[in-house]
């Protein structure tokens, strides 16, 4: 089935209703009935361990990855905190150094705790990858295109790293979703999403994702998710599903947007720099073309200064100044006060991170007025 098809009716329908329904329904159960000791015909018992809901969407997500399985979680936190759980004290792990300011959270203050050792690198550069590979490397973790600098990594030349060293490559995919990017079929053997985001689509639940290259891992997670309890819920499952059905009508119209606002900033002169993968003059173009096959809804502006950049928040009328992304609703963020507050300013002035810099994820309004918002909001800036 065609990539479209696959978002509409997942792979295959299961879970055949009385009623014929045409939407997966919502097993809203804590438990599952069984009929003889030792006998479960249907394959469920808590739904903690699993839940007819959740089952099709995991396989849906597995079907549009290209992966064996899927586990899907609480949140994209969720995702990532589960991977780690891959680790022992003492391991390596290799990271992008510009990511989601939440996701650096998550490893300084808990994973290093935890006793894995970080090495934040600068993964657009291959060599600097393969010189931070120690006998210690379980695994190289990286988002691409990054947040909120839109860097793209080689995730092939990664891969190769990865493979070599005996490690594990873990791509963050949430930017591109797998309608625009398949990272296992790129060489990762995990891939992380913050379902919450474009999946799902509608800024409305929370959820996240593990994509599994190979079964052998995917088993080993899904005792760590039933351990900790980081199963996803039922109706937050539905809602996911739900979302999935448009994901390739709403990534068109938004990248296409995306495309005219970001060409329409370079033309500004308040505009100092724009981070979008679709423009030619972007360093990792041509990567991500080769590797991807568009650049997606989200891009990075500077507005020369950090009072500038707040004038314009201020002053927007259809874009929502808030954080998260990949709804409907055009979201403008902060990422210096918001997303990365919890960074440390020296690494984000390290990565070019400043409070000039504005992240948009472009939703589904008109491009025109987006456009107009944008330039109204940047009057007297």
């Amino acid at each position: 089935m065609t990539f479209d098809t696959l978002c509409v009716h997942g792979q295959d329908h299961k879970y055949p209703e009385a009623s014929r329904s045409i939407t997966v329904p919502i097993y809203q159960t804590a438990a599952f009935s069984h009929l003889e000791l030792g006998h479960n015909e249907h394959g469920f018992d808590y739904t903690r361990i699993s839940n007819p809901t959740r089952q099709r969407l995991e396989e849906t997500v597995t079907a549009l990855e290209g992966a064996a399985q899927t586990l899907a979680v609480s949140s994209g936190m969720a995702a990532i905190s589960a991977a780690f759980e891959l680790f022992a004290p003492g391991d390596q792990v290799i990271c992008s150094a510009d990511l989601y300011g939440g996701t650096t959270l998550l490893f300084r203050q808990v994973e290093e705790k935890n006793g894995i050792h970080l090495r934040f690198v600068d993964t657009t550069d291959l060599e600097a990858v393969r010189q931070a590979v120690e006998p210690n490397t379980k695994a190289i973790y990286v988002e691409s295109p990054s947040n909120p600098m839109m860097n793209v990594t080689d995730i092939r030349g990664c891969a190769a790293i990865a493979k070599a060293a005996g490690a594990l490559l873990i791509v963050d995919n949430t930017f591109l979703s797998p309608y625009l990017q398949n990272p296992i079929a790129l060489g990762a053997d995990l891939v992380i999403h913050s379902g919450t985001k474009f999946l799902a689509g509608h800024n409305d639940t929370i959820s996240g994702f593990v994509c599994c290259k190979d079964d052998e891992v995917a088993e080993r997670l899904r005792v760590i998710v039933k351990c900790t309890g980081a199963a996803l819920s039922p109706f937050d499952c539905f809602l996911t599903l739900r979302g999935i059905k448009t994901l390739p009508v709403r990534m068109e119209r938004q990248q296409q947007t995306a495309m005219a606002i970001a060409k329409w900033l370079t033309q500004q002169p308040k505009v100092k720099k724009v981070y979008y993968t679709g423009l030619p003059e972007h360093p990792g173009y041509a990567l991500n073309a080769s590797q991807a096959r568009g650049a997606g809804a989200m891009l990075s502006f500077d507005m020369g200064s950090q009072e500038q950049a707040i004038h314009v928040l201020k002053h927007l009328k259809i874009a929502t100044f808030a954080e998260s992304l990949g709804g409907p609703e055009t979201l403008v963020t902060h990422p210096v006060m918001q997303t990365h507050r919890d960074v440390d300013p020296k690494e984000l002035a390290s990565l070019g991170i400043t409070g000039a810099m504005l992240r948009m994820s472009v939703g589904l309004e008109g491009a025109e007025d987006l456009i107009e918002d944008l330039r109204q909001a940047m009057e007297d800036a």
